[in-house]
């Protein structure tokens, strides 16, 4: 029987490393005909077509949903959905945001955050009851650095959130993006029009000010410009780091032996962080646009075709990693592509590893022992992998 593959599907939401082997042994240039794209596995092809941005475009969007496909989808990539000059111009304006002083400049404001988040934490679990890691922790961490980062008050960080997971999640059998998302855009396109408005009449020290002053040859960025970072940032800058630190204590627990390594070793905080991002990664695939027909394993990619890049394939591949399937932080991962590569490298990787690398860093100094308390509950989503609910059961160091 012939490999079939969708990213809806909910099984491989659940599990999609058996498909992502025989796509890379069976059909390494697959195409879902039913569905309308192709699909690259194996990591070579996947790190070639992330630095052809020729033939590979990002014009239309890095996801398969209709709704967000096109030549409209800057409106909530910004840059992501955006080639060169265009793209180079953009994310040199916001990558003035995420220089390395700056980013290093915000590690007291995330250990703070971290410290604040894991005390309430710790106390919910003191009476021995189950907590919610990401309800507790790895949800609101993201979210505060990036909220502190651009000036969104606190009262109303958890509702950009909620309106944030709605925009990603998909229920079963639905293959675009839902009403309750759509109705969600809306939301926070109102809510980003206000800040912006807001911005343009009282500048503050913030990166939305920042935005709302930047100018290219002259002329300042459009409400538009503006708006579709800010979208870009809330969603992808909270999702991602918030998956990337549910999937480490899952996967860390799923292996006893490496917990005890990484519990009695402080410098492996570090590799548990990259072992997850090549073993697991948030970001699973992101979608390209083929501008001319392109043949690789004997068959042709048409001009036109949308194609994904299958990241979390890729990461599997057992040509570059040895023993792939095997969770062993400390492993050399060098050639991960969790964050991509080229020119659409990951903008906010440094600042998505300094998260990280604090938040359980002061997860594995101040808690004793962790283990699953009840079936985890996953986000499913077309290109983003990780939980919506994580129980566990935790004692305080």
């Amino acid at each position: 029987m012939s490999v079939t593959y969708t990213p809806y599907d909910y099984e491989i939401h659940h599990d999609p490393f058996p498909t992502y082997r025989r796509l890379r042994d069976e059909a390494p240039a697959y195409h879902n005909e039913a569905a309308g794209f192709w699909a690259l596995s194996r990591y070579d092809d996947v790190r070639d077509a992330f630095r052809d941005t020729q033939r590979f475009s990002s014009s239309h969007g890095v996801t398969l949903d209709p709704l967000a496909t096109g030549p409209h989808a800057h409106k909530t990539m910004f840059f992501l959905a955006m080639d060169p000059p265009e793209h180079t111009q953009m994310r040199a304006l916001v990558s003035r945001g995420f220089t390395p002083r700056r980013v290093v400049d915000l590690a007291p404001s995330i250990e703070a955050l971290c410290a604040e988040h894991i005390d309430t934490m710790l106390q919910a679990a003191a009476d021995g009851a189950p907590v919610d890691f990401i309800t507790e922790f790895a949800g609101r961490v993201p979210m505060d650095v990036i909220s502190e980062m651009l000036g969104v008050p606190r009262s109303d960080r958890a509702e950009l959130r909620r309106l944030a997971d709605l925009l990603v999640h998909r229920e079963e059998g639905v293959h675009d993006v839902p009403a309750s998302g759509i109705e969600a855009a809306f939301t926070l396109s109102d809510y980003y029009a206000n800040m912006i408005a807001e911005r343009r009449a009282n500048p503050t020290d913030d990166l939305t000010s920042a935005l709302c002053q930047a100018e290219i040859d002259g002329e300042r960025l459009t409400d538009e410009h503006v708006r579709a970072a800010l979208f870009l940032f809330v969603v992808a800058g909270n999702e991602t780091t918030t998956k990337l630190l549910g999937n480490a204590m899952y996967w860390l627990g799923q292996h006893p032996e490496q917990r005890a390594r990484v519990w009695s070793d402080a410098s492996l905080v570090e590799p548990w962080i990259e072992e997850t991002l090549r073993f697991d990664n948030s970001t699973q695939l992101l979608a390209r646009l083929a501008t001319e027909d392109i043949e690789l394993h004997g068959r042709v990619i048409p001009e036109g075709a949308r194609v994904l890049l299958l990241i979390g394939a890729a990461n599997r591949d057992e040509r570059v990693f040895s023993r792939p399937d095997d969770y062993l932080p400390g492993r050399d991962t060098s050639k991960s592509l969790s964050f991509g590569v080229g020119r659409h490298f990951c903008l906010g990787a440094s600042l998505a590893r300094l998260e990280a690398k604090i938040a359980l860093a002061m997860v594995r100094e101040r808690v004793a022992r962790f283990e699953l308390a009840g079936e985890p509950s996953r986000v499913h989503s077309v290109n983003v992998r990780g939980f919506a609910h994580l129980p566990l059961a935790i004692t305080a160091a």
